[in-house]
């Protein structure tokens, strides 16, 4: 199983399903612990059952040989001391029991047993009753080597040794090996008994004999698997059962009111806002579904609040909507106004400045009248001049400004526009200023929308500029390939609040009128300059920016592609022909 089917069965699944999972695997590890320690402490108390009675029946063996047999009374103690005490009293038990002290089998409680002696060479180097395998002998030749010390306080039943075999025909037997030690009285017994004895040369804590007892285990061992199996029913049915009742009480106490929940969740969500949590456990269930319904219509009473908030603003996005339009078409109507009446008054001025110049040509005129038919012409060439203005705005402001891009050299281009408004500022002793790399590539862009801008950047730099000023004009290509181009002056500069005005329509700064009146102001014109500028550069896919303080003059700088994209060009050309095909025909004079 991969970790993440793992995951998915133990933490992605439902509820009721990680519950009895978990449950499930504790219960099984708890019942199998448990039933298994129990199962151990069984077979524990029946294994400390054998060594018992096996120590006992050496005991009473002991007992039997060493002083009934002989006629000898134990000293006060002594056989307590040499077989630890136990709970049988030789006296007493000895003729139930009946054993006989070489090879003889019996019955104990039950029990069938053997109890043999295993004696060490005697002092003709004569071995009674031999081990009969190497293992025997290996104990026999251990409790040799290892007598009991009497500093230390060993005695007989402390040095034993104990073994579960299992035979050729899958018998148990149980062995058990106990070390017979001589004591002070069994040496003067033996030195008495002479021949008869099986050692005459005895001293305290020489090994006597060792006794071996078996013990039939197969029944023991019977019980032992029954007692095991039962255990092992009584778990898997207590786990069933346990399972079966958790099932219920997940199914019914937990998962359901769950259910329920999510049931009316999902109507909720479907849009019937009608249901309710209907829970009576009377517990945290209930609790909660009464917090639902109270969440519900906290909700519900929010979505209606909602909706009437929603159905004032589509009223108010309605209104600003037509606002919108309105206001859209008044500026359509004032462009197409400005345009027309730009257009309508260019013929006449047209006119005027016309016949001005045909007045200046007349020979007999006087100064005074030269001087009234140049102010004429004065005045009629800047009006044109603001008519133009007004008329280059109000198309780029309704998209009909034609893009016509070609290829020049920026560098001939603005110093020809600079030397243009050379005259301009000498007459007010201001320094102009130019500078441009060599080796420029050529551009293509709109000349004369460029060098309409920059007049513009130009005129406003000598209208703001005091006598005996500078202004510095500087043409260079930046690393992207677009043209900056900045126009610098010392003049008077403007302050930050009115660096966001000067590009919009008609306005100019604090510094061009003090009293905040256009009527008054100190430096003539439209307040178009700058405007016409911004939709410039827009036009032309750049922007114009200022850097400005009051006194220290300023600092306009255009950014322009290099080359202008094919978008604009597509533009203006669909332009031209939607022009053309649009343009009335007029009919033949002739």
């Amino acid at each position: 199983m991969s970790y993440k089917s793992f995951k998915r069965v133990l933490g992605e699944s439902n509820l009721e399903r990680k519950c009895l999972w978990w449950f499930g695997v504790c219960l099984v590890l708890m019942l199998g612990l448990s039933f298994y320690w129990y199962s151990n402490q069984i077979s524990s108390r029946v294994f400390d059952q054998d060594r018992k009675l096996a120590s006992e029946l050496v005991r009473t063996g002991w007992y039997e040989e060493c002083f009934l047999k002989w006629g000898r009374k134990p000293i006060a103690g002594e056989y307590d001391r040499s077989l630890g005490v136990g709970s049988i009293d030789p006296e007493e038990d000895v003729d139930e029991l009946t054993l006989q002290w070489f090879k003889r089998g019996g019955q104990s409680l039950g029990q069938p047993f053997e109890l043999y002696a295993i004696y060490p060479p005697n002092d003709n180097g004569v071995q009674k009753n031999p081990p009969t395998n190497a293992e025997e002998e290996e104990i026999l030749r251990y409790f040799l080597a290892n007598p009991p010390q009497a500093a230390e306080g060993d005695s007989a039943d402390k040095k034993f040794r104990e073994q579960s075999v299992l035979d050729a025909d899958g018998h148990w037997t149980y062995r058990y090996y106990q070390p017979l030690y001589a004591k002070r009285g069994c040496v003067g017994c033996h030195q008495v008994a002479g021949a008869g004895s099986p050692r005459t040369n005895l001293a305290e804590n020489d090994l006597l004999a060792v006794a071996r007892v078996e013990i039939d285990q197969q029944g023991t061992r019977r019980d032992l698997a029954k007692d095991n199996a039962f255990l092992c029913a009584m778990a898997v049915t207590i786990g069933f059962l346990s399972m079966f009742l958790l099932y219920f009480i997940i199914r019914y106490i937990i998962v359901k009111p769950v259910q329920h929940l999510r049931d009316v969740t999902n109507a909720v969500r479907e849009g019937d806002i009608e249901q309710r949590a209907q829970i009576h456990t009377g517990d945290e269930f209930e609790e909660l579904a009464a917090s639902f319904n109270r969440m519900l219509r906290r909700l519900l009473r929010q979505q209606d609040a909602l909706q009437d908030v929603n159905g004032e603003l589509d009223a108010k996005v309605d209104q600003l909507a037509q606002a919108n339009m309105r206001l859209f078409e008044m500026n359509r109507l004032k462009s197409d106004f400005l345009a027309t009446m730009s257009h309508e008054l260019r013929t006449p001025l047209n006119s005027i400045l016309g016949f001005s110049e045909v007045l200046g040509g007349i020979d007999s005129l006087n100064d005074k009248q030269r001087r009234y038919v140049a102010n004429i012409s004065n005045s009629g060439r800047m009006l044109l001049e603001m008519i133009n203005d007004i008329l280059d705005l109000a198309k780029m402001e309704s998209g009909k400004m034609d893009v016509r891009p070609s290829e020049f050299r920026v560098d001939t281009v603005v110093g020809a526009q600079c030397d243009l408004a050379r005259p301009l500022s000498e007459r007010k002793n201001i320094d102009l200023v130019f500078a441009c790399p060599t080796g420029l590539p050529p551009m293509m862009q709109d000349q004369a929308k460029l060098q309409q801008a920059l007049n513009n950047l130009l005129s406003n730099a000598i209208k703001f500029t005091p006598e005996g000023g500078r202004i510095a004009v500087r043409v260079s290509r930046s690393a992207e390939g677009v043209l900056v181009l900045q126009v610098e002056d010392s003049g008077i500069g403007i302050s930050e609040t009115d660096q966001a005005l000067v590009f919009e329509k008609f306005r100019q700064g604090a510094a061009a009128a003090p009293t905040g009146d256009t009527m008054t102001r100190e430096h003539s014109g439209t307040g178009l300059g700058l405007s016409i500028v911004r939709e410039i550069c827009r036009l032309l896919g750049g922007e114009v920016t200022l850097r400005s303080a009051l006194g220290k003059g300023s600092t306009f700088t255009i950014t322009l592609p290099w080359t202008l994209s094919t978008a604009g060009d597509l533009d203006a050309e669909m332009n031209q022909r939607v022009a053309e095909l649009t343009r009335p025909v007029m009919p033949s004079l002739t």
